[in-house]
C-alpha cells in the first residue's frame, strides 16, 4: 500500500511524459538529493559544528567548514555529470522469448568532461552502469529479460549518478515511446511437417526429411540437436546439418495442425519450423486462426511470420479449450 502511494506522489511531482527526438537534460530536468552518506555527513558536521562553538575550537571550524565545502563542491560535481547531456533512442532488434532485449540508447556529450559513474534503470530494477567519453557520442544497450511474446518496452528509465563521493544523487527520467518485438521462443527440435506440403504441377521431388544433404553455418535460433558437433570438434567451426525435402514443394504451417494443445506450445512449433524451412532454403506459407500469408521464402518472408507468430491473439473461446 505504501509503494502504490509513494509511486502516485512520483507521477504527480514529476509528471512523466513521453520523450521524442532528442532530449538534453538542462537543470530543469535534473533533480538532486542527499544519499544516505550524505545525510550522515550533514549531521556529523552539525555535531562538529556544534562542538566548535561550545569549547571556541579554532582550528575546529576549519576542519568543520572545510569538509561542508567538499561536500558542496560534490554535490556541484554530481549536477555537473548529467548536465547537457543529450539522448536519443535507437533500433531495438527482435529476440526470441527467454533472449535479452537489446534498447539503444545514443548519448552525446558535447563537453570537456568525461562522465564517470553513470546508471541507467528502471522500474523493474533492471540496470546498466556506463562511463562516457569526452566530446563522443557512445552508444549504450539497456537490455531487459523476456518472458512473453509480443511487444516489450522500457517503460520510463531513471538516469542516475553519485560521483563522485556517493554523496549526493543526481538523476533525470526518460521515457522514450521505443518497443522491441519478442517472438516465440521455438522448440529445440520438430521435423518439417513433409507431409503437409501442397506440390507444386510439374515439380520433382528428392529424398525426405531424413536424408541428410550437407552441413552450413549456424545462425541463431537453430536446433541445437542438428549441430555438427563432430565437425566442431575438428575446429571446423560451428555448423549445422541439413536434410533434403521435396524440391519445389511449398510447406504449408497450419496452427491447428500442430500436435500441442497449449498455445503458446503450438506457437513454439510453428516458429521452429518456420526457422528451419528457412535455413534450408524452401518456401513455406503460414495459417492461422483467421489469416493466412502465402507461400514464400527470404529473410522478410520469414520475419513476416515470426511476427505474425509473435503477435497472435487466439479467440478467448479457442485459449480455454487449449488449457488442459
Amino acid at each position: 500500500m505504501l509503494s502504490h502511494y509513494k509511486q502516485k506522489f512520483r507521477i504527480w511531482l514529476f509528471r512523466p511524459k513521453i520523450d521524442q527526438g532528442t532530449v538534453t537534460l538542462t537543470q530543469r530536468r535534473i533533480f538532486i538529493l542527499p544519499t544516505k552518506q550524505g545525510l550522515v555527513l550533514g549531521g556529523v558536521l552539525i555535531l562538529m559544528l556544534l562542538g566548535d562553538i561550545n569549547y571556541v575550537l579554532s582550528l575546529g571550524y576549519v576542519l568543520t567548514f572545510l569538509l561542508a565545502m567538499m561536500a558542496v563542491m560534490s554535490m556541484l560535481h554530481a549536477f555537473r555529470n548529467l548536465a547537457h547531456l543529450q539522448i536519443r533512442a535507437g533500433r531495438v532488434d527482435a529476440v526470441f522469448c527467454g533472449e535479452p532485449a537489446q534498447f539503444m540508447l545514443h548519448f552525446d556529450n558535447p563537453s570537456t568532461l568525461v562522465r564517470h559513474q553513470l546508471w541507467l534503470r528502471d522500474l523493474q530494477g533492471n540496470k546498466v552502469s556506463f562511463d562516457l567519453p569526452a566530446q563522443q557520442v557512445s552508444q549504450v544497450a539497456f537490455s531487459l529479460p523476456t518472458h512473453q511474446r509480443g511487444w516489450v518496452q522500457t517503460g520510463r528509465l531513471s538516469l542516475y549518478t553519485t560521483f563522485p563521493l556517493g554523496l549526493f544523487h543526481a538523476w533525470s527520467y526518460l521515457h522514450f515511446d521505443t518497443q522491441g518485438l519478442v517472438y516465440p521462443k521455438p522448440l529445440p527440435f520438430a521435423p518439417l511437417p513433409v507431409s503437409l506440403a501442397f506440390n507444386e504441377a510439374g515439380k520433382n521431388h528428392v529424398a525426405g526429411e531424413d536424408e541428410f544433404a550437407g552441413l552450413r553455418a549456424y545462425t541463431p535460433g537453430d536446433a541445437l540437436p542438428r549441430i555438427a558437433w563432430k565437425a566442431f570438434a575438428r575446429e571446423q567451426g560451428l555448423q549445422v546439418k541439413q536434410f533434403s525435402t521435396p524440391v519445389g514443394a511449398a510447406l504449408l504451417f497450419d496452427y491447428l495442425q500442430t500436435p500441442e494443445r497449449d498455445v503458446e506450445a503450438k506457437l513454439s512449433h510453428l516458429t521452429r519450423w518456420v526457422l528451419d524451412a528457412e535455413a534450408q532454403g524452401l518456401r513455406y506459407g503460414l495459417r492461422l486462426l483467421g489469416s493466412e500469408l502465402p507461400a514464400d521464402h527470404g529473410v522478410a518472408h520469414r520475419d513476416l511470420c515470426l511476427q505474425q507468430l509473435a503477435l497472435f491473439n487466439p479467440p478467448s473461446t479457442m485459449t480455454q479449450k487449449a488449457q488442459p
